[in-house]
């Protein structure tokens, strides 16, 4: 069952991402589907059943990649005028960040969310505590205030 669930749900952005309806490009689609969920199904769905929390977290995810995609952008912004502004007021650092978050699942999703945001890199995770380089004193802020935290808790119930 959980191989057509995924086949399902990677051929659905398949087709909303290409574009393409004809033929050759919906079969083009149906045989990488298939073959990126025979080698990589355990990645997704990682239990034999799907558990009333599963479908739950992936709702909650759901609701939280716009926000997500919205952060991006302001991050966006905030680098291209760094760079654009005459004396590129840059001021690098690592910090350290202490996190509440304890799954596996819930720590890497905040660390690629780090990641994913402009001026900011998760170099390493120990024991709960992340190391990220930032690129200036508002982004290494903006993340110490703790609201991507708090969604990525929301999303894994680590409240």
């Amino acid at each position: 069952m959980k191989y057509v669930i995924v086949f399902l749900v990677l051929y659905l952005h398949w087709i909303l991402w290409s574009g393409k309806f004809d033929v050759f490009h919906l079969s083009l689609g149906v045989i990488s589907c298939a073959l990126v969920t025979f080698m990589s199904h355990n990645l997704y769905i990682q239990s034999e059943k799907l558990s009333p929390r599963i479908i739950k977290e992936s709702f909650r995810f759901i609701k939280y990649v716009p926000w997500l995609l919205y952060q991006i952008i302001l991050s966006n912004i905030h680098v291209a005028s760094l760079v654009l502004s005459p004396g590129m007021p840059i001021d690098p650092k690592i910090i350290r960040y202490k996190t509440k978050l304890k799954s596996e699942l819930s720590l890497v999703t905040f660390a690629n969310s780090i990641t994913l945001t402009p001026g900011t890199i998760t170099a390493d995770i120990v024991d709960g505590e992340y190391y990220v380089h930032a690129l200036s004193k508002k982004v290494a802020d903006d993340l110490m205030a703790g609201e991507m935290e708090d969604k990525v808790a929301q999303i894994f119930e680590e409240d």
